[in-house]
């Protein structure tokens, strides 16, 4: 399988890259997001032949066709194998029914670090430190959390010497647990960095030191964030697994999913592309509502970002929303390089009526402001006895105003443990959930973490400092 850039043709675009390449690079050199040239077909014989089978067995046959020769078969399971068994059920993505409402909860936060994220970055850890270790490098990431990406990646990756990492969060716009679960790794390759600014001038820091390509060859610079498919493919598997938990590929199934930078709705629609059944997508948005205002309006326009009970939506540009706009532009990629620089330029982009009518299609989408967080947080608890974050409380309460047809089981994503957000859970149902024994002395590690201006000079100074310090423990690359 190849891989091309969403700014295909455009100029400086790259050649089409193998998945080992495109794993290691992130983003593509001309500012694009890698994905494949074709999406891999599963047949509705090949997709029913995965019922009962377990997550690991699941995650290798729909991510096989991805990989390609990067490993091989005994390496790749085993790289699976392990990723998913540090997770606390062995089911790994538990499918709950709420009561006999239709509705169902897909629970992705069984992993080291509470969130959906240790789903993909358990694997992508293993992987590159696996591709890494053969090849005789060392990489450095460099990447932008919204709260949740961070802790995983760092978790993912801590106290490997074939990789450091610099993970980049807005000072103060994340909850506690979020914060402390990144800044007491004090593992020596972890390089956590508080930034005077929101989750998208973190993410257009990391981009900067991306796009300049003499610090990106310098440093082997790759990303752990969803602007790198591996991640996305790893996330894939989970919407194949609650399918076929709820009938697959025999009757068709939809899904709700908290969106923030649209890497989770994307591995949805990949799924969709290669064959599973999904009747539509709904897209939930809290106060930060530029993909609602999308699916509803067909422009994308830029706002100030609000701080909410759901920080890790707390976005403006999705980084992801350009593998859909790619489909959406009809794959070409010159016109949406060219877009997208006008949307820099602009904040505003525009898609034709008949590429709106496309997706609309597919997606619904709805927003949840903060009282409605909360309130849905209280009414789950009452309704169904479940607890949920208020990530997943934004999908729960938009979930039940997009159902299509009630025949239809509605999966609503729960992507994060109520106890990482422990002060809105508190304000919603009275109780402050409690976090696993495993980290029950969170509150009390000790932190380390660097405080940066917005300035993408002062970041690129800090790794170049970092790494010229740390090379004696580290190879290399060649």
């Amino acid at each position: 399988m190849k891989y091309i850039s969403t700014r295909h043709g455009s100029q400086g675009s790259p050649a089409p890259l193998d998945f080992e390449d495109v794993m290691l690079a992130g983003l593509a050199r001309d500012g694009g997001l890698y994905l494949p040239a074709e999406w891999p077909q599963f047949s509705k014989a090949e997709i029913a032949a995965m019922k009962g089978k377990p997550y690991v067995e699941v995650a290798y046959r729909v991510m096989k066709p991805f990989v390609g020769n990067t490993f091989d078969e005994s390496t790749f399971r085993r790289l699976i194998a392990e990723a998913y068994a540090s997770f606390e059920t062995p089911e790994v993505a538990p499918v709950k029914p709420l009561g006999d409402s239709g509705m169902h909860l897909l629970e992705l936060f069984h992993g080291p670090t509470l969130a959906f994220k240790d789903v993909a970055l358990q694997l992508l850890g293993r992987m590159l430190d696996h591709t890494l270790t053969a090849r005789g490098q060392h990489a450095t990431i460099v990447g932008a959390t919204s709260g949740d990406t961070g802790s995983a990646a760092i978790e993912a990756v801590r106290d490997r010497k074939t990789i450091d990492i610099f993970m980049l969060h807005p000072r103060g716009r994340v909850s506690e647990v979020q914060r402390r679960q990144m800044t007491t790794i004090l593992a020596p390759n972890v390089h956590n960095i508080a930034v005077q600014g929101t989750f998208d001038d973190c993410q257009d820091l990391a981009k900067a030191c991306f796009n300049d390509l003499a610090f990106r060859d310098r440093h082997a610079l790759t990303a752990v964030n969803s602007i790198n498919f591996a991640r996305v493919m790893a996330q894939i598997v989970y919407y194949f697994w609650a399918a076929l938990k709820l009938g697959a590929p025999d009757r068709p199934i939809a899904f709700t999913v908290p969106s923030g930078n649209f890497g989770n709705a994307y591995a949805g629609y990949a799924a969709k592309q290669m064959g599973l059944p999904i009747s539509h997508f709904v897209i939930a948005a809290n106060s930060n509502d530029i993909l609602a205002r999308f699916f509803e309006q067909g422009a994308m326009t830029m706002t100030g970002v609000v701080a909410t009970y759901s920080p890790s939506m707390d976005i403006q540009v999705s980084s992801n929303f350009e593998r859909l706009l790619f489909d959406m532009y009809g794959r070409d990629g010159k016109a949406l390089a060219d877009a997208m620089t006008a949307f820099r330029s602009t904040g505003t982009l525009k898609v034709g009526a008949n590429a709106l009518g496309g997706v609309r299609e597919l997606f619904d989408a709805g927003r949840v402001d903060e009282p409605g967080t909360l309130a849905a947080i209280a009414d789950c608890l009452k309704r169904f006895g479940e607890t949920i974050d208020p990530h997943t409380a934004v999908g729960y309460a938009v979930a039940q105003h997009h159902r299509r047809d009630p025949k239809t089981p509605m999966v609503v994503l729960a992507t994060a443990h109520p106890a990482k957000f422990p002060d809105a859970v508190q304000k919603a149902i009275g109780v402050r959930p409690a976090l696993p024994a495993r980290l029950a002395d969170l509150l009390d590690r000790t932190e380390r973490v660097d405080g940066l201006p917005n300035d993408a000079g002062a970041l690129k100074d800090m790794i170049d400092d970092r790494m010229a310090a740390a090379k004696p423990r580290v190879k290399v690359r060649t």
